[in-house]
């Protein structure tokens, strides 16, 4: 079984660097830190491509926008269970059915006045 490696941002910042910034080609830069050629394009492609500063994230860092909607999608599914809570509680129950109750001896009593 083959395990990847994992570079780190910096890494692949200083490689993108030497490539970009110093004039070195990708395939002496890739052969020099021994990654393969076409990773290192891609990774220039992504850097290039990156308008918003978000390149090269990692494994379970979002974007602000992301990272918004997870929060979000998290306050409906709890708004949704305190909803089902008093639904469904027996107090609350009780309490609708006295509201029943009060309002029909309030229309009785107001029939019979």
């Amino acid at each position: 079984m083959i395990v990847r490696k994992r570079y780190t941002k910096e890494f692949k910042l200083d490689a993108i660097s030497l490539v970009l910034d110093q004039g070195h080609t990708a395939t002496r830069v890739s052969h020099n830190l021994e990654i393969n050629a076409s990773m290192l394009r891609r990774w220039i492609r992504e850097y290039q491509q990156d308008y918003a500063g978000q390149a090269f994230r990692g494994n379970g860092k979002l974007t602000p926008q992301q990272e918004e909607i997870r929060k979000l999608k998290a306050r409906v599914k709890q708004l949704e269970m305190e909803k089902r809570i008093l639904v469904f509680s027996p107090t609350v129950r009780w309490i609708a059915s006295c509201h029943v109750v009060l309002a029909v001896a309030m229309t009785v009593f107001m029939l019979s006045s």
